[in-house]
């Protein structure tokens, strides 16, 4: 799939829900945000508080022990699970993280292949959200896995 880059323009994001807003960035119909461009992982599905995205490990991302830097594994977990937070969220509704934990189980390499982050929202309240994801490689082995503590803004629109 070829993606497009960019920034929703605001007053297109206050109308949408947060699952629209997603599902739109998939559907092509809205730009996905630049740093998917440059750590190469892509949101691919969304449910009802939950989400998926795809990523391609590369040399771009080793750090001096040529394996995939950890940061960018924590940054897949971290915006899995906050756009799963994000698929609950109403039209003009945001979230920040407060927290996010990774246990890191395998290391990645260059050449593992295309990794998949499933996150799904394991509460809801009213202020804040919680969600957990797990990033597998192609045969399903789990290569980490997080939770996130995400906060609900009130309507920024």
């Amino acid at each position: 799939m070829q993606y497009r880059y960019g920034i929703v323009a605001a007053a297109d994001a206050a109308t949408l829900s947060g699952r629209e807003l997603l599902q739109g960035m998939i559907d092509g119909r809205f730009p996905a945000p630049p740093m998917c461009e440059a750590l190469t992982f892509w949101l691919t599905e969304v449910g009802e508080g939950t989400a998926v995205f795809e990523g391609e490990p590369g040399a771009h991302l080793l750090n001096p022990m040529a394996v995939v830097h950890g940061g960018w594994t924590m940054t897949l977990i971290d915006s899995a699970t906050g756009c799963a937070a994000q698929t609950l969220l109403p039209a003009g509704g945001g979230y920040t993280t407060v927290e996010t934990k990774v246990n890191f189980s395998r290391a990645i390499r260059a050449d593992t292949g295309r990794v998949r982050a499933e996150a799904r929202v394991v509460s809801k309240g009213r202020q804040i959200i919680s969600a957990e994801a797990q990033v597998r490689d192609r045969d399903g082995k789990v290569l980490a896995h997080g939770t996130s503590t995400l906060l609900v803004l009130q309507d920024r629109s």
